[in-house]
C-alpha cells in the first residue's frame, strides 16, 4: 500500500535535502540547485536539525547551494493564471528572503509543457538575470540547435518590449536528464555560441540519494579533467549563477525573440501536449474559485485592519487562514497539478488542501462580517441575511444568485428599501428556487440584504418584491439536417442583443448586436472526439496528450428547451440527450441575458451573454467540446491569451499528421475570433483548450474521460478515467472590435472576481444596522487599472536589505513576529499600447487618495514584483543584441518613479508597492518593530533605494 501523497512528499523532501546537504559539506567543489520551496520548506520546517540549518546557511553563503526560481513550485505556464503565478513566486521568495536574506536571480522553468510569453516578463519584474526553458516544439528545437539559436534575448511583452526583456537559454534535445560521455558533450558544444556548455545532471527523483549521484559524478569529472588536453574539454561543478556569469562575460551579441510564445508543445509529430488544457476540469475550476476567494479575503482583511480593527477578531488567527489558502493555491500551480496530469490520489490531496483553505477564509470573512454587524436574537429564523462584498476596485453592477427554499420572497437593503429581484425554479436543485438580486456595489465595499419569505409576489401585492419568472417549455427536437429556408425563429432580447433560437432544432440560430447593428449567424452544439484505448492500434490520448482518432462527432440525438423569462433576466435552458428516450440529459447550455438599461452603469452586465454548461458523465475515451459556428470570416485565425495577461494571434497550421491536436491552444481566461466588422469574445472562468478548426468556428474543450493500456500510465494511475460532471462557465461578447477591446479585460475580471456572497440565518427581530454612512470609503481606480492585490503578507523582514541581514544574524535561532502593518499593493495596467485611444493611455494615480478609506498613508515604497527588492536598488544584467541600437527600447512605455504618493502607470505595467499607514495603538503590541525606517541605509546592491515617507 502506497502512503498518502503528503507523507510521500515529506519523505521525498527528507531524503533529498538531508543527503544533498550532507554530500555538499563533504566536498567543497560540489554544487546543487534547488527549485521548489514547497519541498524545501517541508524539510526545513519539520525535519531539518539546527546543525543542518546552519550548514544550509553556510552553503548558501559560499555559493555551493543556489535557489533558482524560488517560488513554491515550478509553475505551469499554459493553464495557470498570471495572478496565481505571481502569488506562488511571492510566497516562495518571501520565505527565502525572510529566512536567509537571499533573492533568486535565475529561472529553471524546464518541465512546464510549453513556454508562455508571460513568464519572461514576470521573471524580469522579479529581478531575474536569465531564464531557462526546455519543452518547446521538437521541430523548432531542432532548427534552433542547428542554427545555434538556443540562446536569445526574449521580449515577452509587445508593449513593455526591451524594458522587461530577459536572456533565455533553451535546453538542447537531451533536456534536463543526465547524458554521460564526452561524445555527447562535444555534440552539444556545436549547438551553442560560447565555449561554455551547460550540462544538467540528474532527472526526476535521481537525487533521492545524493550520495549515489555524487559518487557517480566525481569520478567522471576527474577522468575528463585528467584527460582535458586529449578530449578538448574541462568540466566543473557549477550553479546557474556560475554558468550565466561565464556566458555574460563572453559579451556576445544575441538574437532577439519578440513576444511570441512557444505553444503548443509537441514532443514528436504524434505527441501534441494539448490534452492537459482540459484534463481534470473540476480541479481547474476549484483552483480558480480558491484563487478568487483568496483575492477577496485578502482585501477584506486588509480593510478590516485599517484604519482600526475591531477587538473581536484575532489577527494572528486571521493571517493563518489566509496563509493556508495562499499555500494551497500556490502548490496547485505546479506543472503537474493544475494541468491535471497527476494521479487521483494527488488530485485528492490538492482538492482537500484547497477546500480546507477555502473553508478557513470563508470563516474569516464571516467573522469580519459578524464583527461589523450586530448579533442576532435566539428566535426562529424566517429568512436569510446576505452580505455581498465586491473585491474589485471599481463600482460593479451585477446580478447575484442565491438558492432559497421558498418561492415568495422579499429582498430589502441596509436602508430597508425593496430591491429588484427575480425568483424562479432552480435548474439544478429540485424543491429549491434561484433568487436573482440586482446589486450595485462600490469598490472593496459591501451591500447588506434581508431575504424574507412573504405571502405574495410583486404581481399579487403590488410591491417591489421578487418578481416570479415565467417558464415556457418547448418539446424535444431530433437531430435533423439543416434547412436554410422556412426557419421558425423565436427571440430573446435586452438593450444590447437579440438572440434568435431555431424552433425546429431548439438550437441557437443568430445574434443581432446593437453596437454594429449587425446580425451574426451563431450556432452552438456539443461534439465529442473519440480516442483510441489500445496501443496496438496506434497512438492514444492521455492526461497530457490529445490524439483524436478522427474529426469530432455529435454525441446527442435530441434537444429540449425551456425559456425562463423575467423582468430582471431571461434564461434559456437547452438540454442535450444522447438518445431519444433518455430521461436525463448529458449536456446542457444555460444562457442568461440581463434586462438592464445601458444608461445606469450596467454596460458590462448588458453586453455579455452569460453561459453555464453541464457536461457529463462522459462515456469512456471521449473528449467533449463546445463548438460555436458563426458567419464571421476569421480564416481560421484565433486569438487566445497567455495566462490572462496578454493575447497571442494563432494562425491555423496545416500539418501532414495530427493537425487537429497541434492546432489547439490554452485559454486561461479569454479567446476571440473576428473579421473586419465584428468580434466574438469568449471569457472563461477556468482554463480550457481552444481552437479554430474551420472558418468562422471556435471550439472549446470542456471535459475528458480516457483510459488506455500504456504500462507507464497504468503503473502511475494516469489514465484520466474522470467520471465527474462539470459545470464550466463562459461569457460571450459580440460587437465591433473597438467595443469588445474596451470591454474584454474588465468583463473578464468581473467574471474572475465576482462579488462574494456571505449568507446567514435571519431572525425575526434582527435588523441589519450598517447603512451607507457607516461604510468605509470605497476604493476606486481608473477604468484601465486593476487592483491586482491588496493584502497584509505578514512578513517580518525589514524593508532595508542591510538591516534585514543584520536582523538575521541576531535572531536566526528564533522567529520574529509577523508584521501586520505592512500592506502589499500591486497595480496592473490592463491595456496594450495603442489598443484603445483612451484606455491605453498612461494613468497617474495618487495612492493617498485611492487608499484614503483605509487610513492616512505614512510611507510608500516601490518594490520588485514579489516584494523582496527595493525597486530603486534592483539592477539586472544587460545583454547585447544583434539589432541596431535605435530598436532597443523602442516602446513608448517608460516606467516612472514614485513622486510622493503619486505614480504613473504605463500600458501593461505591473507595479508593486509596500504601503505603510500611520500606525494605531491596537496593532502596536502584535507586530514587529516599526517599518519603514526614518532614514534608509544603503543596501549591499548598487544604488540607494528611496521611499516616500510622510513627515507627519
Amino acid at each position: 500500500r502506497r502512503p498518502p501523497p503528503q507523507e510521500s512528499l515529506r519523505a521525498y523532501a527528507a531524503n533529498v535535502y538531508t543527503t544533498v546537504v550532507e554530500q555538499l559539506m563533504l566536498q567543497k567543489q560540489r554544487r546543487f540547485i534547488a527549485v521548489e520551496q514547497e519541498y524545501f520548506r517541508l524539510w526545513w520546517d519539520g525535519i531539518a536539525s539546527y546543525r543542518q540549518k546552519r550548514q544550509v546557511r553556510h552553503l548558501l553563503a559560499t555559493r555551493r547551494l543556489e535557489f533558482v526560481i524560488g517560488g513554491q513550485v515550478m509553475h505551469d505556464e499554459t493553464v495557470a493564471h498570471f495572478d496565481d503565478q505571481i502569488l506562488q513566486l511571492t510566497e516562495g521568495h518571501g520565505f527565502l528572503y525572510e529566512t536567509f536574506g537571499i533573492r533568486p536571480r535565475f529561472s529553471w522553468q524546464i518541465d512546464s509543457f510549453g513556454a508562455s510569453a508571460t513568464t519572461p516578463t514576470l521573471f524580469a519584474l522579479a529581478g531575474f538575470h536569465a531564464h531557462v526553458i526546455s519543452r518547446i516544439d521538437y521541430a523548432l528545437k531542432d532548427t534552433m540547435q542547428n542554427s545555434q539559436g538556443l540562446q536569445f534575448v526574449w521580449r515577452g511583452s509587445p508593449t513593455l518590449s526591451a524594458q522587461q526583456e530577459i536572456f533565455t537559454h533553451v535546453l538542447d534535445q537531451y533536456n534536463y536528464c543526465s547524458s554521460e560521455g564526452t561524445t555527447v558533450a562535444s555534440e552539444r558544444a556545436t549547438w551553442f555560441r560560447t565555449p561554455h556548455l551547460l550540462w544538467p545532471w540528474g532527472c526526476d527523483k535521481q537525487f533521492f540519494n545524493a550520495s549515489l549521484q555524487f559518487s557517480n559524478m566525481d569520478p567522471l569529472l576527474d577522468f575528463i579533467n585528467s584527460n582535458s588536453s586529449k578530449l578538448g574539454i574541462s568540466v566543473e561543478y557549477a550553479t546557474l549563477a556560475d554558468y550565466f556569469e561565464a556566458v555574460q562575460a563572453h559579451n556576445a551579441s544575441w538574437r532577439v525573440h519578440t513576444h511570441g510564445d512557444f505553444l503548443p508543445y509537441s514532443s514528436d509529430p504524434f505527441q501534441a501536449w494539448t490534452g492537459f488544457y482540459a484534463s481534470r476540469s473540476g480541479l481547474k475550476a476549484l483552483a480558480r474559485r480558491a484563487s478568487a476567494l483568496l483575492y477577496a479575503g485578502e482585501s477584506m482583511f486588509t480593510r478590516y485592519m485599517w484604519p482600526a480593527p475591531h477587538q473581536h477578531l484575532d489577527p494572528a488567527w486571521a493571517l493563518k487562514q489566509l496563509q493556508r489558502l495562499r499555500w494551497a493555491v500556490s502548490e496547485v500551480q505546479h506543472h503537474d497539478a493544475i494541468t491535471g496530469t497527476q494521479s487521483p490520489k494527488v488530485r485528492d490531496m490538492h482538492e482537500e488542501n484547497l477546500s480546507s483553505g477555502m473553508q478557513g477564509v470563508q470563516e474569516l470573512m464571516a467573522s469580519i462580517v459578524r464583527d461589523r454587524t450586530p448579533a442576532h436574537s435566539d428566535q426562529e429564523p424566517v429568512g436569510h441575511s446576505a452580505v455581498v462584498y465586491n473585491p474589485l476596485a471599481w463600482t460593479v453592477t451585477t446580478i447575484v444568485t442565491l438558492t432559497v427554499g421558498f418561492s415568495r420572497v422579499s429582498v430589502t437593503d441596509e436602508s430597508g428599501q425593496q430591491v429588484a429581484a427575480q425568483i424562479q425554479e432552480s435548474k439544478k436543485t429540485q424543491s429549491a428556487y434561484d433568487l436573482h438580486v440586482l446589486t450595485t456595489i462600490p469598490g472593496l465595499s459591501y451591500r447588506y440584504y434581508s431575504i424574507r419569505s412573504t405571502e405574495g409576489t410583486q404581481e399579487e401585492t403590488n410591491q417591489l418584491g421578487a418578481s416570479l419568472a415565467r417558464t415556457s417549455n418547448f418539446g424535444r427536437k431530433k437531430k435533423t439536417p439543416a434547412r436554410p429556408r422556412d426557419r421558425h425563429l423565436i427571440h430573446v432580447e435586452n438593450d444590447c442583443y437579440t438572440v434568435f433560437l431555431d424552433r425546429d432544432t431548439n438550437l441557437l440560430h443568430s445574434i443581432w448586436e446593437r453596437g454594429s447593428n449587425r446580425t451574426v449567424q451563431v450556432t452552438q452544439e456539443f461534439m465529442e472526439y473519440h480516442a483510441n484505448a489500445d496501443l496496438k492500434y496506434g497512438f492514444v490520448s492521455d492526461n497530457f496528450v490529445f490524439m483524436p482518432i478522427d474529426s469530432a462527432k455529435r454525441p446527442w440525438n435530441s434537444v429540449g428547451m425551456q425559456i425562463v423569462a423575467g423582468k430582471l433576466m431571461t434564461e434559456i435552458r437547452q438540454h442535450f440527450y444522447r438518445k431519444v428516450g433518455d430521461r436525463n440529459h448529458t449536456y446542457a447550455i444555460y444562457s442568461r441575458l440581463a434586462h438592464v438599461p445601458l444608461a445606469q452603469g450596467a454596460e458590462l452586465l448588458c453586453r455579455r451573454i452569460e453561459q453555464e454548461y453541464r457536461v457529463g458523465p462522459l462515456e469512456l475515451n471521449r473528449e467533449a467540446i463546445l463548438r460555436t459556428s458563426t458567419s464571421l470570416h476569421n480564416q481560421q485565425v484565433l486569438h487566445s491569451d497567455n495566462n490572462g495577461y496578454q493575447m497571442q494571434r494563432r494562425v491555423f497550421q496545416k500539418y501532414s499528421s495530427n493537425g487537429i491536436a497541434r492546432n489547439y491552444y490554452p485559454m486561461a481566461q479569454s479567446a476571440f475570433i473576428e473579421d473586419g466588422r465584428s468580434r466574438l469574445v469568449l471569457l472563461s472562468k477556468q482554463a480550457h483548450g481552444v481552437s479554430s478548426q474551420e472558418n468562422g468556428q471556435v471550439e472549446v474543450m470542456l471535459h475528458r474521460r480516457l483510459w488506455n493500456n500504456f504500462d507507464w500510465a497504468l503503473d502511475y494511475d494516469l489514465t484520466l478515467n474522470d467520471t465527474s460532471t462539470v459545470y464550466p462557465v463562459l461569457w460571450l461578447l459580440l460587437g465591433p472590435q473597438s467595443l469588445t477591446t474596451r470591454l474584454r479585460q474588465r468583463c473578464g475580471l468581473a467574471l474572475q472576481h465576482a462579488p462574494v456572497v456571505l449568507l446567514r440565518e435571519l431572525n425575526e427581530s434582527a435588523q441589519i444596522v450598517p447603512g451607507p454612512q457607516q461604510q468605509q470609503e470605497a476604493v476606486t481606480l481608473p477604468p484601465s487599472l486593476h487592483l491586482q492585490i491588496l493584502s497584509i503578507p505578514g512578513w517580518n523582514y525589514s524593508s532595508n536589505h542591510t538591516e534585514h541581514l543584520q536582523d538575521l544574524q541576531k535572531r536566526h535561532r528564533g522567529k520574529a513576529k509577523a508584521d501586520l502593518r505592512r500592506v502589499l499593493l500591486r497595480l496592473h495596467h490592463l491595456y496594450e499600447e495603442g489598443e484603445d485611444p483612451v484606455l491605453s493611455q498612461p494613468v497617474r494615480v495618487n495612492l493617498q487618495a485611492v487608499l484614503q478609506g483605509l487610513g492616512s498613508v505614512g510611507a510608500v515604497e516601490e518594490r520588485s514584483l514579489t516584494g523582496t527588492w527595493d525597486g530603486n536598488t534592483l539592477h539586472r544584467w544587460s545583454w547585447r543584441t544583434q539589432e541596431p541600437p535605435h530598436h532597443r527600447g523602442s516602446s513608448r512605455s517608460h516606467s516612472t518613479p514614485l513622486q510622493g504618493t503619486k505614480v504613473t502607470i504605463y500600458p501593461k505595467e505591473i507595479r508593486t508597492f509596500f504601503i505603510h499607514f500611520r500606525s494605531h495603538e491596537s496593532l502596536a503590541d502584535s507586530v514587529a518593530p516599526g517599518r519603514p525606517q526614518e532614514s534608509q541605509k544603503k543596501e549591499d546592491d548598487p544604488g540607494h533605494g528611496k521611499a516616500w515617507r510622510d513627515g507627519g
